[in-house]
Order: structure tokens, then C-alpha cells, then sequence
């Protein structure tokens, strides 16, 4: 088949796709070769399942902020057919249930207020100092775990930890379910089905299973805020509602398992992806250290050249879209590349491959762009930007216990997500 000529550009329907590592072995050299397809790539994600990614700043912009393209996934001529499974591993994240990752226009506007009603620069300032003291008791676990040698023995001597498991990990969702009125003692089940619920490997007949479960718990707390009200955003949600704006159980529950599923896996990855950087880079940490640079420079590179957020689903095209010499055609599925879109040269120029905290300015989208642009963006950065420092002055001679060749993505093609991060803490 030749590609049709358009008034807009080449419809590029004959391209062969760009095939995603469900593994996620080598995401810079697959981020590359998007970049290199041009700023519309055709790819395959897991399950054979064919869509178009964005690979460049500037056009992911455009698209950001296109009415054209939509969250409503019926406008997706391949779920119309009934080709996408239900239990397809990504379907969670494609068709999750009714809130503000699912709607457009005047509903999405709606959710989105309330939440951000609720989740307020000023509450969001609040949180500093409950950040601070999670921060403290996590590192002072990590302390002892270093004084009685009780993470192991590497190779070099010395105690080994996994700073994802013991630091990274338990933060933010400490954070998040302060924020959104959740049980701590919930925090064992989650990890195990959020696990679940990112994984490409998740066998099929787990996948339906995973996510009643998962709306099944929100759904308790949902019902245990209704019943007893806290200072929570969930709480909030519920009070809006009871208030006459009409959110329903269904949109609470969505949204409360949005904002705990991104609210914690983004935060942990910007904190693990941060360490890696700067233990591979030690000029740079030594800028930091100085003084001579700070450690929002830190968070804000971190998030431009080893974004947390690899690709973003998705987004479906009402009618042809042109993008740069290509058409997206009307019908089809768009995911955002903000792995390849980071490292884009036509954004930061010839050394956007160049990890540099000294960047300015540093223009990133690693939050996304426009109406659905993460609301928790100063959360996360808050987070890391408390945990950060206070994690270099307790442990200076932090360093990896392992060469980082050797760490390893979990197999989730959404997330820059590294199984663990073993460190010595010095």
C-alpha cells in the first residue's frame, strides 16, 4: 500500500510502527528512534494494539491543547470494532472509569475545579512540613538500617539498600493517602495491585480482577469519608457533591484512584531518577552541593531528561489531524512520548542529550500541557524537593551498589519505573 497524499501532509497509514518494549529494556535508545520517525510515529504497544505517539515539544504542545483530540475512547475506531479486549494489561489506564482522565469540555472543567478547590497552592505549602517529617522518620529508619548493617553486604563492603523500597516508595504514598483520607494500612494491597494495574505483564485473567479490586477499595473509602468527614480531598469531593455540583459515586471513585495511582508512582520515580542522575553525574552533584546550583534545578532536570512519565494514554483523533508532514487520521489513537519529547533538540537544543543542571531555561513538559496538565505537578515537585536534600545532607557519600547498566525498568511501558535502587549510604 503507498501512502494518499493530502491537502495536510502524508497519511502515513502504511508506516511500519515502532514496536514498545513491554520490558522497557532500553528506553533511551527507543525514545531515540521515535524522535527519529519524525514528530508522529506509528507504534505498537503491548498486546499488538496499533496507535500513534507524539515524539516532539513542540507538536505534543499543539496537540495538547487540539479540541480535535478527545478523551471520549468511543471516538476510537478500533474499540468501536471491538478490537481493544477488556482484558487487555493498558485497559486500565485507556477506559478507567468516569473522572477527569476520561472527560473533556465543560465535565472535565467541572472535575477538574473541584479538585482544584480542594488541592490549593496555599494546602499544597500546608503539606511541607508533614513532608518533612515523613522525610525525617523515613531516613532515620535508613539510618539504622546502615548502623546495624541490616540491608546487606555488597561487594565493596558495607550495608546495601534498596532506596526505592525503603525511602522513594513510602513517601509519597504516606503524602497521598494523607491527602486523600486512605488507611496506611492499606499501603501493602496497593502496591501489589497498582503493580498490577501498570504491568504489561499482568496475565489476562488477573487484569478485570485487579481493577474491581482496586475500585472496590476506593469505593470503601469513599464510603468511610461519607461517613466520618476528615480534612482530606476526598472528604472535599464528597462535599462538593452534597453541595448540588453532581459528582457522582462512580466519578468520586475514578477520581480518588487517579489521583492515588498518579499522585505516588510519578514522585517515586522523579526521587529514584534524581539519585540515579546524580549518582552517574557527580560534576553535577558537586554544583548542588556547592550551592552553586539548587535542587529545583535538580527536580526540573531530572524531569526534562529522565521524565517519570514515559508515555502518556491516550488520546483519540475526531477527524484528520495534521502533524508535521504527517496526518493523524481521523478515528485513531494518539499516546504522548514524553520520554522521546524530553530529550527533543529542537527544544533544548544540542545538548538536550546532556544531563545539566544548569539548563536555563528548562522548558519542559514533563507534567503534560493544557486542560488535562497534572494538578498535582507542585505536589510532586515539593515532595522531591524536600526529600532530596535532606537525603544528601544525612547521607553524603550515597552512592549506587551497582553500576547503573545494571539497573533494571519494570515492565511497565507508562512509567520510567526501575524494579529497585540499591545504594550504599556511606
Amino acid at each position: 500500500m503507498t501512502s494518499t497524499d493530502t491537502t495536510a501532509g502524508v497519511r502515513a497509514d502504511a508506516d511500519a510502527p515502532i514496536v514498545l518494549d513491554p520490558f522497557v529494556g532500553d528506553l533511551d535508545g527507543e525514545s531515540a528512534r521515535l524522535r527519529a520517525a519524525g514528530p508522529l510515529a506509528r507504534v505498537e504497544l503491548p498486546g499488538g494494539v496499533r496507535v500513534w505517539a507524539v515524539t516532539r515539544h513542540a507538536e505534543a504542545r499543539k496537540l495538547l491543547t487540539d479540541p480535535r483530540l478527545v478523551k471520549d475512547i468511543e471516538v476510537w475506531g478500533a474499540w468501536r470494532r471491538g478490537e481493544i479486549p477488556a482484558d487487555w494489561p493498558l485497559i486500565g489506564l485507556v477506559n478507567p472509569g468516569r473522572s477527569m482522565l476520561t472527560v473533556d469540555g465543560e465535565d472535565h472543567r467541572r472535575m477538574r475545579a473541584l479538585v482544584a478547590q480542594a488541592l490549593t497552592p496555599r494546602r499544597v505549602e500546608r503539606m511541607r512540613e508533614r513532608i518533612s517529617e515523613l522525610t525525617r522518620g523515613l531516613l532515620d529508619g535508613l539510618a539504622a538500617t546502615a548502623a546495624d548493617g541490616a540491608g546487606g553486604t555488597g561487594p565493596a563492603g558495607g550495608p546495601v539498600v534498596d532506596l526505592k523500597a525503603a525511602f522513594a516508595y513510602p513517601l509519597p504514598m504516606y503524602v497521598i493517602s494523607d491527602l486523600m483520607g486512605i488507611d496506611p494500612a492499606d499501603h501493602p494491597r496497593l502496591k501489589v495491585l497498582f503493580d498490577k494495574f501498570f504491568s504489561t505483564q499482568t496475565p489476562p485473567h488477573e487484569v478485570v480482577a485487579t481493577l474491581g479490586e482496586l475500585a472496590r477499595m476506593m469505593g470503601e473509602v469513599v464510603a468511610a469519608r461519607r461517613a466520618e468527614p476528615g480534612d482530606d480531598l476526598t472528604s472535599a469531593l464528597i462535599q462538593a457533591s452534597e453541595n448540588g455540583d453532581h459528582l457522582t459515586d462512580e466519578e468520586i471513585v475514578s477520581t480518588l484512584q487517579l489521583m492515588v495511582a498518579a499522585g505516588h508512582e510519578t514522585t517515586i520515580s522523579l526521587i529514584v531518577n534524581a539519585v540515579v542522575n546524580l549518582s552517574t553525574h557527580p560534576d553535577q552533584l558537586e554544583l548542588v552541593r556547592s550551592g552553586e546550583q539548587s535542587w529545583d534545578a535538580v527536580v526540573e532536570e531530572t524531569l526534562r531528561w529522565s521524565t517519570p512519565t514515559s508515555h502518556v494514554l491516550i488520546r483519540f483523533a475526531t477527524e484528520d489531524v495534521a502533524v508535521g508532514d504527517k496526518v493523524l487520521p481521523g478515528g485513531e489513537a494518539l499516546i504522548v512520548s514524553y520520554a522521546a519529547i524530553g530529550r527533543d533538540e529542537e527544544q533544548h537544543g544540542p545538548t538536550a542529550g546532556d544531563f545539566d543542571i544548569t539548563r536555563s531555561p528548562n522548558r519542559h513538559i514533563a507534567f503534560g500541557h493544557g486542560p488535562h496538565v497534572c494538578p498535582g505537578a507542585a505536589l510532586s515537585r515539593l515532595e522531591a524537593g524536600v526529600a532530596l536534600p535532606a537525603l544528601y545532607e544525612r547521607f553524603p557519600a550515597l552512592t549506587l551498589a551497582v553500576p547503573a547498566s545494571e539497573l533494571r525498568n519494570k515492565p511497565v511501558v507508562t512509567q520510567n519505573d526501575l524494579f529497585d535502587l540499591p545504594v550504599r549510604l556511606g
